[in-house]
């Protein structure tokens, strides 16, 4: 065999080489990794997608957040304020309970004093009565002198 006749059936078979390598594999090759370039290009999308969406989740729950804080001090402003109120009102009325004792108290203490003040004009009736029976030596009804001691008990 010679050289040339070598050189030859191996460019022919290199030849067909390539071209059943061009004809039947590149193709599918081509497109799986054509495919497979897509599959990335569309995950980076994705994942670009997310990162957005999240960063959009985020402000979301940010703006909940102040929004919940901004109700909570609201709530809490509210709650102080009616504290504050229920305090004023039991003060208020804890004044009102204490002016309403006080002024009960003495209304029983004039009323005492009033009684006291009757029992001793009777007292000093009966001894106005008394030392004027012994100075006088007989008995003096009180009876038929009522009057008179009544007035007798008003000038004191």
């Amino acid at each position: 065999m010679s050289l040339t006749f070598t050189l030859f059936a191996q460019a022919l078979a290199f030849a067909a080489f390539v071209w059943i390598i061009a004809t039947k594999i590149w193709p599918p090759l081509l497109s799986a990794i054509e495919a497979r370039q897509q599959k990335i290009a569309e995950g980076l999308a994705a994942a670009e997608r997310s990162q957005k969406d999240l960063a959009q989740a985020q402000q979301k729950v940010d703006e909940v957040l102040r929004e919940a804080r901004v109700r909570a001090n609201d709530i809490i402003a509210k709650a102080e304020a009616r504290a504050a109120q229920l305090v004023e009102q039991a003060r208020l009325d804890a004044q009102a309970e204490g002016a309403r004792q006080a002024a009960l108290a003495q209304a029983e203490i004039e009323a005492t004093l009033y009684r006291a003040r009757e029992d001793l004009r009777r007292q000093v009736g009966r001894l106005a009565v008394t030392g004027a029976s012994r100075v006088i030596g007989r008995e003096i009804d009180a009876k038929a002198h009522a009057a008179l001691l009544d007035e007798l008990a008003e000038q004191i």
